[in-house]
């Protein structure tokens, strides 16, 4: 019996100390770490450029456009209305870079290559991201990508403005571009000359 004895009491001294450890708590995670939904559950908008609150980012924070959830907003959003809902019920607003002179302004090579999904990935990293901080999306042919970095802020004739740097790679070739854009409205964002 005290041989059984000693095998027993290091493995009931270890269900004791167990039972007797405290249980860890669940808690959320502190409003500065993204773990757990901690943002979808309490804070849901991405405060914009100016303070508005946008209800997606379409994974900009995260530094990569989902062109495929933004050209699925721009294909229900009515008539293309820029920074609009589809209702007024509707969340599904995004933020677009609008505007003929896209290709005027930083090259005809990169308004060609742009499309509607561009320009709201475009538009929508204005708005949302920090500077210095940079988005990556595809484009619209297979090995076309954009990398935006929006650089620096501004003001001119009472609009906000902003600075970035666009890089367009395509067939193992890199273009670069810095050009300025201001807001006009509600996810109106607008190329302009300097």
């Amino acid at each position: 019996m005290l041989h059984t004895c000693r095998f027993f009491a290091p493995a009931l001294l270890a269900l004791a100390s167990m039972a007797m450890a405290p249980s860890g708590a669940f808690a959320d995670p502190p409003p500065h770490a993204p773990a757990h939904g901690w943002r979808q559950k309490h804070d849901p908008d991405y405060v914009g450029y100016t303070g508005y609150r946008w209800h997606d980012d379409y994974g900009i924070r995260g530094g990569r456009c989902d062109r495929a959830r933004v050209g699925t907003v721009l294909g229900a959003v009515v008539g293309g209305a820029v920074g609009s809902a589809v209702s007024d019920r509707d969340d599904r607003v995004i933020a677009i870079l609008a505007g003929a002179t896209i290709g005027a302004i930083i090259g005809r090579e990169i308004g060609r290559d742009m499309d509607r999904s561009d320009h709201a990935c475009f538009g929508h990293s204005l708005e949302l991201l920090e500077d210095g901080r940079r988005v990556r999306w595809d484009g619209a042919r297979r090995g076309l990508y954009w990398v935006l970095t929006p650089d620096r802020r501004f003001e001119r004739d009472g609009r906000v403005c902003r600075q970035f740097t666009l890089v367009r790679e395509y067939q193992g070739k890199t273009l670069r571009k810095k050009g300025s854009a201001c807001r006009f409205g509600d996810g109106d964002w607008r190329m302009i000359r300097p």
